[in-house]
């Protein structure tokens, strides 16, 4: 059935460790959030690109820990002394800002009573800190690298993101995308989103043709 008209709504992209596609350039930073009860510190930091999965594998721990999700630079309207959880991740925590004091009391108040997890797109070293506890504290928490991913994982990311849309494929669209697309997750999430919003405007359904006028192939 062609979907005649195109309204822009959200997806729902699934964030849960049933959805989380295991491949060698993930496996370490999966296993070091499933073994969170063992991380030295109470601590740990997920470090890879942007659209590498670090988000995805923050949810993960939040469901196994029952932890609240912050995002780094709404840390300077966040008052820590209030904060009751006892376990936190800090997304973006290499986008700190001026948001420092509050990343440092937290990560004090937190890992002696719980345990926090961070993700950042670079390690510690390259945040240009200029608190020195912060930094220090920083450096000595231990670092999963996501690695950029192969093509089986590129594959099942497309796959996944296109079923969380509600989208079904032909079989050859996505081993024509995987050896055509940069080699990111953060590409294959644009690049369905812009697939679907071509073909909801058009009223065509998604195929490698389509495909191939998107990457401008075709």
């Amino acid at each position: 059935m062609i979907r005649q008209l195109a309204f822009d709504l959200p997806s729902a992209e699934a964030m849960t460790r049933e959805h989380f596609f295991v491949a060698p350039s993930n496996a370490l930073a999966l296993q070091a959030v499933e073994g969170w009860q063992d991380w030295p510190g109470r601590k740990q930091m997920i470090v890879g690109p942007e659209g590498s999965g670090k988000t995805h594998l923050a949810h993960i721990w939040a469901a196994l820990s029952g932890a609240v999700i912050l995002q780094a630079p709404d840390l300077a309207a966040t008052d820590i002394a209030t904060l009751s959880a006892r376990a936190v991740v800090v997304e973006d925590a290499d986008r700190i800002g001026a948001a420092e004091a509050q990343l440092f009391h937290l990560h004090n108040v937190v890992t002696s009573r719980g345990a926090l997890l961070l993700t950042a797109r670079t390690p510690p070293r390259d945040w240009g800190l200029a608190l020195a506890d912060l930094k220090s504290r920083m450096q000595a928490t231990p670092i999963a690298q996501l690695d950029g991913p192969d093509d089986s994982l590129l594959s099942a990311v497309l796959v996944k993101l296109f079923a969380d849309r509600q989208v079904a494929v032909p079989p050859n669209v996505i081993p024509y995308l995987v050896s055509r697309m940069p080699r990111s997750i953060g590409a294959a999430r644009g690049l369905v989103a812009a697939l679907d919003a071509r073909a909801l405007a058009a009223g065509r359904p998604i195929t490698r043709a389509l495909a191939g006028e998107l990457l401008g192939l075709e």
